[in-house]
């Protein structure tokens, strides 16, 4: 039902579809760690469970603004959604550069014999030596140790071009909606995909030189595992960024759109602003500094 002061939505059963395909994903991880062999098709059931979720409950949302259902509160409502969503995200990445910190700052110098500590490198590894990177870590026969690491100014710096650069674009597309330049919206959009897409190809050609050259894998000590932490779930981000852009694009279109109702659009461009900005985090502070 719906007035002209607020609407309310009818009953329905994404919520749970959705809460299924969490289950049977958790679930499916698990499995995976404990070496089940089925434990992949428990997880690929939940990912395909999630995507139909995601698109039957998008797409009721998206009927529902067409027939002019949502009022200035529910777009309210939308509007704080997005921004505490975004907050939460905030809080995963900030939990993940704070386990780098204190890796960086306490863990391996207290390893090296600083902090007061002599006895913990004494009794334990005498002859390793802190640094950050990580290049040769405490027990080399466990953790094999890093050649070297990755460049700062080759891919890390094409990459901050191109996110940047995409970011300018999806914010040129957003001034032709409120302009009603609809090429302009266009190519931004198509423009902002395309520099994602590249983004995401650098990022993939840069983990295959960093497991074939650099000898920089996920068991090569606490550098590598965070370097992966930190840039993989940045370019998952990236990745659902980049589908979300792709569904905004076929809107317009379609033309749902107008210069005074388009807070779908809105929303998927702080999502990218978001992501431009912890990847500027990423490049100082794991590949720079």
């Amino acid at each position: 039902m719906s007035n002209n002061n607020y609407f309310v939505p009818h009953s329905t059963r994404w919520p749970m579809v959705g809460c299924l395909a969490l289950f049977f994903m958790a679930i499916g991880l698990v499995n995976i760690l404990h070496g089940e062999h089925w434990g992949p098709y428990i997880l690929l059931a939940g990912i395909i469970l999630l995507t139909i979720m995601l698109f039957g409950w998008f797409g009721t949302v998206i009927d529902e603004g067409l027939q002019g259902l949502h009022s200035p509160l529910m777009d309210k409502s939308y509007r704080w959604g997005m921004v505490w969503f975004i907050v939460s995200e905030i809080a995963f990445f900030g939990i993940f550069f704070m386990a780098l910190f204190y890796i960086r700052m306490f863990v391996v110098p207290e390893l090296g014999g600083h902090w007061g500590y002599p006895e913990t490198h004494t009794v334990l590894w005498p002859e390793f030596k802190s640094a950050w990177p990580l290049l040769v870590t405490p027990n080399p026969a466990a953790f094999p140790s890093i050649k070297e690491v990755i460049p700062v100014f080759g891919i890390p710096a094409l990459n901050t071009f191109l996110l940047l650069s995409s970011a300018v674009a999806v914010t040129w597309s957003h001034w032709g909606l409120l302009k009603n330049r609809r090429s302009q919206m266009l190519m931004g959009l198509i423009l902002t995909i395309v520099l994602g897409l590249i983004f995401l190809s650098c990022q993939a050609f840069e983990y295959g030189e960093a497991y074939r050259q650099y000898n920089l894998t996920l068991k090569s000590g606490v550098y590598g595992t965070t370097f992966f932490m930190l840039t993989g779930f940045h370019a998952l981000h990236v990745t659902v960024g980049l589908m979300m852009l792709s569904v905004v694009l076929v809107r317009c279109i379609k033309g749902h759109f107008l210069p005074e109702h388009h807070f779908a659009f809105e929303a998927v461009s702080w999502y990218w602003h978001f992501v431009d900005v912890v990847w500027l985090f990423l490049f100082v502070l794991v590949y720079w500094l």
